[in-house]
């Protein structure tokens, strides 16, 4: 049960874009389109799940034990930009297309806050490995849910007739706060 309210909490309640405001500039930036969105969700949740599992590891077995714990910020960095360039490889690999439609957003995920944000709230609420993984993968299972919605809504807005003061980023922005609205009512369940 615990592991339950973990997922859920992560996902509603506790979602990285709209209650902790983590992971803003590439959920602005690839949300204008379902696709590319669904695209960076999976990146994004194949390259949260393994650097938490690796930093968690570092963590506990290297930074700990060595009282080097200052070290943190400078090896979960490195670790999330390793994972990237590989994920990067991978992509171009296996599917081009995606690739070329991710375009300059795959970097994004190198300086996407919620990997590195993750990768530090888990070893600051002591987690265990498990509950870490749990965490990691729900955090990124939020945060493509709310791109995709985001990208949904964009989409259909780009169809309307939006006053011109308020087009582009202005109604991005308005949506965006009245979709970290909405999921303020989930506050309550868990």
């Amino acid at each position: 049960m615990e592991y339950f309210i973990l997922f859920i909490s992560a996902i509603f309640v506790n979602n990285v874009v709209f209650s902790q405001f983590l992971g803003i500039c590439p959920f602005l930036g690839v949300s204008k389109k379902l696709d590319t969105s669904l695209g960076m969700g999976a990146a994004v949740t194949f390259v949260l799940t393994v650097a938490t599992l690796v930093t968690f590891v570092i963590q506990k077995w290297v930074l700990d034990p060595f009282d080097i714990g200052y070290m943190q910020s400078v090896a979960f960095i490195l670790v999330i930009a390793s994972l990237v360039q590989m994920l990067e490889f991978i992509i171009k690999k296996i599917s081009p297309a995606l690739f070329q439609a991710l375009g300059v957003y795959l970097p994004l995920i190198t300086t996407n806050c919620v990997i590195l944000g993750v990768a530090i709230l888990v070893i600051q609420k002591d987690f265990t490995l498990l509950q870490s993984l749990v965490y990691a993968i729900s955090t990124a299972i939020g945060y493509a849910m709310a791109l995709a919605i985001f990208s949904v809504i964009r989409e259909q807005l780009d169809k309307t007739g939006v006053p011109k003061s308020m087009a582009g980023v202005p109604i991005a922005l308005v949506t965006a706060g009245i979709l970290s609205l909405s999921f303020m009512g989930f506050a309550g369940i868990v």
